[in-house]
């Protein structure tokens, strides 16, 4: 299966300002993610699709020169990463490059644990489903079926839409969030409109590595998380 490694990375970011070229540790955010993606033994691909300069040098010097420059149109606040892939796939296609899937690998996920990647792929492709994402545990106090939202009467209703509440911890089913570290999409998939597809696999994560850095504090996680893992 040819599958294509796509790192998302503008230019723009708000929270933590320039924070895809920003030093963590010794390195800018961006390489973490690089250096994840390269260590993949099946990612036919590594590709870093930016609008920003900068970014494309850090790329260049890691060793992944951005094979073009992502439009301003999908470099917004608003613009979703459907597009980013849908964008990717148009320009290599142009080119009568194919690839089956994608794995996007945000950078502002940096830690993942040594051959995770790999994982996720091989279980992707063993349950031939149209998507696989890595996720984590929904802590019990946040199960869904112990969650609730406001009717129409301003009541509250179950949020599973289950008529009684399941009363024993115990009892409750697995849930689980995405974490944001990969998600997997067959390319057929993406041309029509979804990320996710009908069917999604999924692998767990280890919480230890999960850091989401959207904000100075997630950035402030991030550089204590560095000192207590080994990458």
């Amino acid at each position: 299966m040819r599958i294509l490694g796509l790192i998302p990375a503008r230019g723009g970011s708000k929270g933590v300002p320039k924070k895809n070229i920003k030093l963590l540790g010794k390195l800018p955010l961006i390489e973490y993610t690089i250096y994840s993606a390269r260590d993949s033994k099946f990612l036919t691909e590594i590709v870093v699709s930016t609008d920003d300069e900068e970014i494309a040098i850090a790329a260049e010097i890691a060793g992944y020169k951005p094979p073009f420059v992502r439009p301003a149109a999908f470099a917004q606040d608003t613009s979703t990463s459907l597009e980013v892939v849908q964008h990717a796939i148009a320009f290599f296609e142009s080119q009568n490059i194919f690839f089956d899937a994608v794995c996007l690998l945000q950078p502002t996920n940096p830690f993942r644990e040594k051959g995770l990647i790999d994982l996720a792929i091989e279980k992707f492709i063993a349950a031939n489903a149209d998507c696989l994402l890595s996720v984590l545990p929904i802590p019990e106090e946040f199960n869904p079926h112990w969650a609730f939202e406001e009717n129409e009467n301003g009541l509250l209703k179950i949020a599973t839409g289950d008529e009684q509440i399941i009363p024993r911890r115990q009892d409750l089913p697995k849930s689980f969030h995405r974490d944001g570290s990969i998600y997997i999409t067959k390319t057929a998939v993406i041309k029509g409109g979804s990320l996710y597809g009908k069917s999604i696999a999924y692998l767990e994560s280890n919480p230890q590595f999960h850091v989401n850095i959207d904000t100075m504090k997630d950035w402030e996680k991030a550089e204590r998380l560095l000192t207590q893992i080994n990458l």
